[in-house]
């Protein structure tokens, strides 16, 4: 009996171990797409914006006009990737760029990770496609202006 529950408690680590492992190659994979992302705005490099997004990715912002009214802005997934082509954040002092990412949730082919940039800071939501992380949807925040003195 006692070689029967050791045999039961290896199994268990192992079967434990073998689910960390793979959240650990997830963990890597999701985090480069957000590099990706990050960092081809700010290289202008539209090779590696493409490789993080989605094709039918939304990115979108709440903004509020005039007269208090919220509306809805959106960029596709092409437009991000004409928005590098055009030089994207390729103006940002080194020192400036700013490429924080964290990974708040991993849930089997789903995860949830924030970047903080420069200006700005990214929700994003992320998917496993055909076996690649891409990023699918992004909610985003301008971060406020530093007020010059």
């Amino acid at each position: 009996m006692k070689v029967f529950a050791k045999t039961i408690f290896l199994a268990v680590i192992m079967h434990a171990l073998s689910l960390h492992a793979q959240t650990a190659v997830d963990s890597a994979a999701i985090k480069k797409a957000a590099l990706d992302y990050v960092e081809g705005w700010y290289e202008g490099n539209t090779e590696r914006m493409e490789r993080a997004l989605h094709p039918e990715l939304a990115k979108r912002i709440v903004r509020t006009d005039q007269n208090g009214r919220s509306r809805l802005e959106q960029m596709s997934a092409m437009t991000l990737v004409q928005g590098v082509k055009r030089g994207g954040g390729k103006d940002t002092p080194i020192a400036q760029q700013q490429k924080d990412v964290f990974i708040l949730d991993i849930f089997q082919n789903t995860a949830s990770a924030k970047a903080t940039m420069f200006g700005w800071i990214d929700y994003m939501h992320l998917a496993k496609w055909n076996g690649e992380w891409k990023i699918v949807n992004v909610l985003w925040e301008l971060k406020p202006q530093k007020k010059s003195q």
